[in-house]
């Protein structure tokens, strides 16, 4: 509930003039409280200090929630979060200390996209579709590698299990770099499912991507938008319809499928698509976008506007990596900025922001206790 919604006698139109102040302020700080829980940033540095814009964001602007990257995009090289176990370690003291129910996520999901990587000195883990095809106990021993690695990093959520289902092989996002278990939605569930219940185990929340499916895809929304309307198989769908309820979180693709949405939206800007995963699924969980740093999204919108889209189509959690072509060290003042605009300006409204914050507190509350 809202505070103005609580603060029943400071916030009587009838009291005086400083009683409104106290009420104004109070309300405004709840509000940027539920923008930073909206907002997981990536930044650079393998460290934090005072000095560092990322201790702002998490202190002044709230950020609830941080990915980790070992590879700079815009600078082409490594190191950038990542160069050592006991590094890791240290990183994600300082930001937990900084914040102590930060949500530190990361994409460790084995095989080529691992960020936790041999080169730094971790354990190697199979990717999901060589894991896969040497039976549930492959998997699980990976899972439960990656679980372990994760915990004992002070990583607490991870972006995995890949649940797209290997319609197209040549896919060059996922077939192609062996993310998919499997091209059977069964075997791809049953997978998923085990990922779920390792990292469960060592307090790590698992986010199920990439909704509704990007398997059958021909192109990749890192670099621009792909279509998968003529592509994307109902199967796709199965291990979401069966996971919905275990699973903590979802990641919303940038691939468009009018097959949900005739208006041809990517589907992290869709509220169709986002309201086919609550009403249709029953997710209950926390919908997180893409990175909003990708192609599909930059070349297509401006900033605002893909902020403003996302937040209506239902997103909770709003990934800015500030890991594209660019890097903004003011990325998470204007957007939390625009937020405020939007909100004032009533595009988008405040209990909308606050059910989102609330999911994600919520989730932060189950981390914590299974920690």
């Amino acid at each position: 509930m809202l505070i103005t919604m609580t603060m029943s006698n400071a916030c009587h139109p009838k009291t005086d003039t400083a009683a409104k102040a106290v009420c104004a302020a109070a309300t405004e700080r709840s509000l940027d409280a539920d923008i930073g829980e909206m907002l997981m940033v990536g930044f650079r540095g393998i460290a934090v200090d005072s000095t560092d814009h990322i201790w702002r964001d998490l202190t002044h602007f709230r950020v609830g929630s941080v990915i980790l990257f070992d590879y700079d995009a815009a600078t082409g090289r490594r190191g950038r979060n990542i160069t050592g176990v006991q590094q890791v370690q240290s990183l994600c003291r300082q930001l937990r200390h900084i914040r102590p129910d930060l949500l530190i996520g990361i994409d460790q999901e084995g095989g080529k996209v691992s960020r936790l990587h041999q080169r730094y000195g971790f354990p190697a883990v199979a990717s999901p579709k060589l894991s896969a095809a040497e039976g549930d106990d492959s998997v699980r021993s990976c899972a439960r590698i990656t679980a372990r690695m994760l915990h004992d990093a002070g990583i607490n959520l991870n972006f995995a299990p890949v649940a797209d289902v290997n319609v197209n092989p040549d896919c060059p996002v996922i077939g192609k770099l062996e993310r998919s278990f499997s091209a059977s939605p069964e075997r791809v569930t049953d997978c998923c499912r085990i990922w779920i219940e390792e990292q469960n185990k060592k307090g790590v929340a698992s986010c199920m991507k990439h909704f509704p499916g990007h398997g059958s895809a021909t192109g990749d929304t890192h670099k621009g938008l792909v279509d998968v309307s003529k592509t994307w198989q109902k199967k796709e769908l199965q291990p979401y319809r069966e996971l919905v309820k275990t699973v903590p979180m979802v990641m919303t693709a940038h691939v468009i499928n009018r097959q949900l949405d005739p208006d041809g939206l990517p589907a992290s800007l869709s509220p169709r698509i986002t309201a086919y995963l609550r009403d249709t699924l029953g997710f209950q969980g926390v919908i997180v976008t893409d990175d909003m740093a990708m192609g599909a999204i930059v070349n297509e919108y401006s900033f605002e506007t893909a902020l403003r889209m996302a937040i209506e189509a239902g997103a909770d959690l709003l990934c800015l990596s500030n890991n594209g072509g660019t890097y903004n060290s003011e990325l998470v003042p204007q957007a939390v900025r625009t937020i405020k605009r939007m909100v004032a300006d009533g595009t988008v409204s405040a209990e909308r922001i606050h059910a989102s914050a609330e999911r994600v507190r919520a989730l932060k509350a189950e981390v914590r206790k299974s920690r």
